[in-house]
């Protein structure tokens, strides 16, 4: 026999055993007062016997703790139960009682092995066949049906069995998943909250309806006060309840890099850098806030900003000093030679100055307006990269390079000639810097669609791609140039990009690792008309850099 597998601790089993058996109870002593109260009982004793065999089957189910035994024990009871209608049918075998069998086997084939159904249909089936004979009844059609009815109860009871089984796997298995589940999302659940205590940035995120899903102490330590005043990123603007970020996103916008200052004057004021974002979380859209204090960074910007506007403005004297000396030497009759060397000096000391200014300029504001101070007019951009590769010529021979000027064509620009002579000198300067020593640097100019270009190449050791996209930035140089003997400010380029796109063009990088750079300036080869005239473009992400 084999027994269903059950955990033997297992309460339902307990309460199927004794909710089944005194149903039957209950059905089998209903029957028998029906069977005893006809006149044609022929065997009261037995009678009393069959009911008495189920009624102390049935207390016996109650004060037997089921779920204490093995698993095949409670089969004993359908057994028995057998026994005792099967007694009840000897009684009186025309009573229709061997009804009552269709219990016990229906059972057995819910709750137990398909070699103990059989067995049970068998034992039922040459009982009853058994009782008639002895009854001396006719084996009729009647006598066929019954044995036929409790093999189809078997047989459907075995199969339910079988499905409910197979459903009762599945379902353990979605439990243990959901189980599984569910632990996996509560450990996330702490790790994420674990996460949200303990950074030092704040996080808040507004669900669809503007209210808030999640928030954590940074942000409250961040924001203090609901009512603390906010500034613009000047810390002099007070931002309107309905631009604070908060309720800017709130209203389900979305921002980038924003910069305010947080509380009053002499209050402990903070920077603060907000960025709001939309986030999808099960098919509902909100918007995530996060909040950094960039105060330290704000800081030291400042401290930067401050130190080089003190060394300029050191700077500014003693080369206004070296420019009116040279004017009084340039005064005097001077050989042809050494005139030309002073006109070199002076201009560049000219143009030192103007770098210097450039550079207060910069520390004072990062986007200042350079279109304000430039003097346009068509220029003649070829004699700029002449006179630009003769004054860097003794730079260069010092380094044995060669400066090829053969691409200078004939070129013409609307554009500040100073400031575009300032762009020159800075690319020609770094080409020769970084060259390979008797090495050669080429720089060309020519007119193309409407544009003027200028072109810088050195054969030096070239620029990886992932520094090319900060060469622009300002006060930035390269790993390999900082640990090189190749001294700068990190400024040139910076400014040179803004002076170009100030005047309404752009200059761009072409260089690869063991190949060089070649950098090249297009700026527009005409005025613009009025109505279409350029917008000072002073970048935003600051002048580029020197590499």
């Amino acid at each position: 026999m084999t027994a269903r597998t059950r955990s033997p601790r297992d309460p339902s089993r307990e309460r199927t055993v004794i909710l089944n058996q005194l149903l039957l109870g209950l059905v089998t002593l209903f029957a028998a007062g029906l069977v005893a109260a006809s006149d044609a009982s022929r065997d009261l004793g037995a009678l009393a016997v069959g009911v008495t065999i189920v009624l102390l089957t049935s207390a016996f189910t109650v004060v037997v703790r089921w779920d204490r035994l093995p698993t095949w024990v409670p089969a004993i009871v359908p057994v028995t139960d057998i026994v005792g209608i099967s007694v009840l049918l000897a009684a009186q075998p025309t009573s229709g009682v061997e009804l009552l069998w269709a219990f016990p086997v229906l059972w057995v084939a819910l709750n137990y092995g398909l070699a103990l159904t059989i067995s049970l249909c068998a034992a039922v089936t040459i009982t009853y066949l058994e009782i008639l004979s002895r009854a001396g009844l006719p084996f009729d059609t009647r006598g066929a049906l019954l044995p036929l009815t409790i093999v189809a109860l078997a047989t459907f009871g075995h199969i339910l069995s079988r499905r409910s089984g197979a459903q009762r796997a599945l379902l353990a298995r979605q439990s243990r998943t959901l189980r599984a589940a569910f632990e996996r999302a509560r450990t996330q659940e702490a790790l994420v909250s674990e996460v949200l205590q303990s950074v030092d940035f704040g996080v808040m995120r507004f669900g669809p309806d503007g209210q808030v899903a999640v928030t954590n102490p940074a942000h409250t330590r961040l924001y203090g006060e609901p009512d603390a005043p906010l500034f613009r990123a000047d810390g002099v603007t007070p931002l309107t309840p309905q631009e604070r970020p908060l309720a800017r996103a709130r209203r389900g916008e979305t921002f980038e890099g924003l910069d305010l200052w947080h509380g009053g004057f002499g209050t402990g004021r903070r920077a603060l850098q907000v960025t709001a974002r939309r986030v999808r979380s099960d098919g509902d859209s909100g918007i995530l806030v996060v909040s950094r204090d960039v105060t330290a960074e704000r800081t030291a910007l400042r401290a930067r900003d401050d130190l080089v506007a003190s060394v300029s403005h050191e700077l500014r004297t003693p080369l206004t000093s070296i420019i009116g000396y040279l004017d009084l030497a340039l005064d005097d009759e001077l050989p042809t030679s050494a005139r030309r060397s002073l006109e070199v000096a002076e201009r560049n000391a000219k143009r030192l100055l103007t770098l210097v200014g450039d550079i207060l300029s910069a520390s004072a504001d990062p986007a200042a307006d350079l279109d304000a101070r430039m003097r346009m007019a068509t220029t003649d951009i070829a004699a700029l990269v002449r006179h630009a590769a003769e004054a860097a010529a003794p730079r260069a021979a010092e380094r044995r390079i060669s400066i090829d000027t053969k691409g200078v064509e004939p070129t013409t620009a609307h554009a500040d000639a100073s400031r575009i002579g300032q762009v020159v000198d800075n690319l020609l300067s770094n080409a020769i810097k970084y060259a390979h020593q008797d090495g050669n640097v080429w720089i060309g100019c020519a007119n193309e669609d409407g544009r003027a270009i200028i072109a810088v190449r050195d054969d030096g050791p070239g620029i990886a791609p992932a520094e090319q996209g900060q060469l622009f930035e300002r006060f930035y140089r390269a790993d390999a140039v900082r640990r090189s003997s190749v001294h700068g400010s990190g400024l040139g380029l910076a400014i040179s990009r803004d002076i170009v796109r100030a005047h309404g063009g752009d200059i761009h990088v072409h260089s690869a690792v063991g190949e060089g750079a070649a950098f090249v300036v297009t700026l527009p080869a005409g005025a613009p008309a009025p109505a279409l005239a350029t917008t000072p473009a002073s970048d935003s992400r600051g002048p580029e850099e020197e590499r």
